[in-house]
């Protein structure tokens, strides 16, 4: 890919701030987004990347940041009810357009998500710090590129099946735990115009996001669901009437 991309990680920024300051602080010292952000730098050096936050004006999401946005990463866990609908709204007809958007871990309950799919996203989950190992099922998939299958994650919160998700477009990763679940644990979707990759492993007690083989699949989620000045406009939406073609000549 030679555009420039400009990529903006969003995280809700509460466990840094109010929950867990002194682990995130020694675990994340520069937040999750700032983690995530800098594993991305590796990958592309010259695209534009930032982060915003739920504490931002506007979330850090206004219509002029996210029209210069190629590639939205959204991480959330005790705060999507704080999300504003109309931040939501505005993101949800940027993915309609054309915006790409990655939903890490547990933003499967984020408003966004949930609306983008149309499901609860609901998931069993269980926190003791087992190891989880991610499979690759479809290695032909550009996401899956340079990835070792199984990604070992020594301790990490578990997440198991039903996971309340439409059926996927791909099935990528898939997930098993000490416990003996497994877990859709990387999918994707298209919505719209726009491409949605959902990867569970990372987590805010847990150093997921340093682990490069992980930093390897985001990397590769951002090329996958970016499409740079490809179309950016919304679906339109005819207004003809039901009955159109028994009026043609």
């Amino acid at each position: 890919m030679t555009e420039k991309l400009n990529i903006l990680v969003w995280n809700e920024g509460v466990h840094e701030a109010n929950n867990q300051p002194e682990t995130m602080a020694e675990m994340y010292p520069a937040g999750i987004h700032g983690a995530v952000a800098d594993g991305l730098k590796g990958f592309y050096p010259d695209a534009g990347i930032t982060t915003a936050t739920l504490g931002d004006p506007e979330h850090g999401l206004s219509e002029e940041t996210l029209a210069a946005t190629d590639v939205l990463l959204w991480w959330g866990h005790v705060a999507h009810g704080e999300v504003s609908d109309d931040v939501v709204e505005r993101v949800q007809r940027h993915v309609l357009g054309g915006m790409g958007l990655i939903v890490l871990h547990s933003g499967h309950f984020a408003k966004i998500f949930t609306r983008l799919l149309g499901t609860t996203c609901s998931l069993k989950w269980r926190n003791e710090g087992e190891r989880e190992l991610v499979w690759t099922v479809k290695p032909s998939h550009p996401i899956a590129a340079g990835v070792e299958s199984p990604i070992v994650i020594p301790k990490q919160e578990m997440y198991g099946e039903l996971f309340d998700i439409p059926e996927p477009d791909d099935l990528i990763f898939i997930s098993s735990f000490e416990g003996g679940e497994v877990f859709r644990s990387g999918v994707t979707f298209t919505r719209g115009k726009g491409r949605i990759f959902y990867f569970s492993p990372g987590d805010q007690e847990y150093p997921v996001y340093h682990q490069p083989q992980i930093r390897q699949v985001i990397a590769n989620g951002v090329g996958w669901v970016a499409q740079p000045g490809r179309f950016r406009e919304e679906p339109g939406v005819s207004n003809a009437p039901r009955d159109w073609f028994l009026n043609t000549p």
